[in-house]
């Protein structure tokens, strides 16, 4: 019998460990650029359930994270709107790293550098089971989406739209 890859341990799955969530780990080869779709697709899972987290800023440069289906992008007047806020913008990628603490690419929600406020698409939570960074590029974890609510504080949104 194979051996299973070790994977080392991120400040994500660390925080998930202490916390005793249950999760499981797929590693895949990182693709610049690929995004949830790649990853979903060389995992075998759908995009729909593989949950990308972006980094924003509202109209005060006040970081905020929206966990997003991988086949969707962000309504950002929807959500702006949504949780009061004249704008919502991405981070530059140099910024965005500076207040996850992960790169673009592995930002995982979990144990990031800022204590951020967090928003869900609420159909996410309806999902058994989402595919989430772990907190390094190449690296998903699978949990129950209630996790975010329940660790995070996450608040649900409707802001989905089609890519």
């Amino acid at each position: 019998m194979a051996k299973a890859a070790h994977i080392s341990e991120t400040p994500a799955t660390q925080f998930l460990k202490a916390q005793g969530v249950a999760f499981t780990e797929h590693p895949y080869a990182y693709v610049e650029h690929g995004g949830a779709q790649h990853s979903a697709e060389v995992l075998g899972l759908d995009p729909f359930t593989v949950v990308k987290t972006l980094v924003m800023e509202d109209e005060h440069a006040k970081p905020l994270l929206v966990l997003m289906h991988g086949n969707r992008a962000v309504s950002l007047k929807n959500l702006a709107r949504q949780i009061g806020c004249k704008s919502v913008t991405p981070c530059k990628p140099e910024v965005a790293n500076r207040h996850s603490g992960y790169l673009v690419g592995g930002t995982s929600p979990f144990a990031t550098r800022k204590t951020m406020p967090v928003y869900i698409e609420a159909a996410i939570l309806e999902l058994p089971r989402i595919a989430i960074n772990g907190g390094r590029r190449g690296y998903l974890v699978g949990l129950d989406p209630q996790v975010c609510v329940q660790l995070l504080n996450a608040k649900p949104v409707d802001c989905a739209i089609p890519l």
